[in-house]
């Protein structure tokens, strides 16, 4: 709805329409590589210590340029700390090149952090989920979220979680809203975010 006012497209290459669908196919598989090798070492470390903050290593987007001979991949990311290890994104770019089978192109991987990682809807849904994982009342979750987008300095937010909400038998919706969200301006810059989250009591979006 808003491509080309205030959202950009995150693959950037041309094709043939006969070999569309192929590098359509080759993004996907490019992202879903980089999100479950975040998601495999976080795992690792957090055996090894506890988690504070589970938003610590959310992927906001992915840019894709595709040239002749080379793809370029741009990681945005809240906090790259897992990716700044040695040799991570060596060995990121083995796993990408297993997966696309991309013999005759180059695979260049940049990280790029996210300025105001709270502006962001990815994190702030990501640390709502840790947050409901830990026991934590989902209110007190919603409240918490919000004063950290004040940090951020943006003119809205609206929060809505679904499902059976503190063990509840019936399933409802809670929402909370701060600040103006004019979702019909397409000149206003929205960002948005749906998140599943597993608990006992059942699945939470």
């Amino acid at each position: 709805f808003r491509l080309g006012t205030t959202q950009n497209h995150y693959s950037f290459w041309f094709a043939q329409p006969k070999n569309y669908s192929e590098g359509l196919q080759e993004d996907k598989k490019i992202r879903n590589c980089i999100k479950n090798y975040i998601q495999k070492n976080r795992k690792k470390s957090s055996n090894r210590k506890i988690e504070s903050d589970s938003s610590s290593e959310v992927i906001t987007h992915i840019e894709i340029q595709k040239e002749i001979d080379t793809i370029h991949v741009i990681i945005h990311i809240g906090f790259p700390n897992l990716l700044k290890k040695k040799g991570a994104i060596e060995e990121l770019e083995k796993d990408i090149q297993k997966e696309v089978n991309s013999v005759n192109q180059r695979l260049n991987i940049a990280i790029e952090k996210v300025k105001e990682p709270y502006r962001q809807p990815n994190i702030l849904a990501e640390y709502i989920a840790f947050q409901l994982k830990n026991r934590v009342s989902f209110r007190k979750a919603m409240k918490k979220a919000i004063e950290l987008t004040k940090k951020a300095d943006i003119k809205g937010v609206k929060i809505k979680i679904a499902g059976r909400l503190g063990g509840k038998e019936i399933a409802r919706a809670e929402c909370i809203k701060k600040g103006r969200l004019p979702l019909q301006t397409i000149r206003a810059k929205i960002d948005y975010c749906c998140y599943p989250i597993r608990t006992i009591y059942g699945v939470l979006g």
